[in-house]
């Protein structure tokens, strides 16, 4: 990705991160198709996890996906962030991923080197809270392999939605 495609997407997550809402519609829409135990898992996800999660999921629904597994996926795949992540611990983790020489002396900040443990651990943990909370195996581990898709098809849409959004 040249820089300036990332930069300006690390601007556009940054304004949704301190800008992004889910209004009561798209709340109340959720019903219609996460369980009970999902809602809860999603409610319990910082607002801008809660935010890109819709987003990733209308990413998918515009490019014709409609497998509940894959949506459900695109909803609760950084449901392991947690709420500890706050905005400076995700752009020190954008900038040291992004140039890896920084991480040493990023993740050394206070409280940085536990938000950089989450941050590596959230595909898996998010995996493991989506089965907690009844998604099947197959939404699971299009979670836990987000970064490096081994379903070529919804794996891949997952990782093209999520990084679109």
């Amino acid at each position: 990705m040249s820089a300036t495609r990332w930069w300006a997407t690390k601007i556009r997550q940054t304004t949704r991160y301190l800008f992004g809402r889910v209004n009561p519609v798209e709340r109340s829409s959720l019903n219609g198709w996460l369980s009970p135990a999902q809602l809860a898992l999603f409610d319990e996800m910082h607002r801008a996890d809660q935010r890109h999660g819709l987003d990733v999921v209308e990413s998918l629904r515009r490019s014709g996906h409609v497998e509940p597994d894959l949506l459900i996926a695109g909803l609760l795949h950084d449901a392991g962030k947690g709420r500890e992540l706050h905005l400076w611990h995700r752009i020190g983790w954008s900038l040291s991923y992004r140039h890896q020489a920084l991480e040493p002396l990023i993740g050394r900040l206070p409280t940085f080197g536990k938000a950089f443990a989450i941050q590596r651990a959230h595909a898996d943990v998010s995996a493991q809270l989506a089965l907690a909370a009844g998604c099947s195996e197959r939404t699971a581990d299009l979670i836990r392999n987000q970064a490096e898709p081994t379903d070529m098809e919804l794996g891949t849409a997952l990782q093209l939605a999520d990084e679109a959004s």
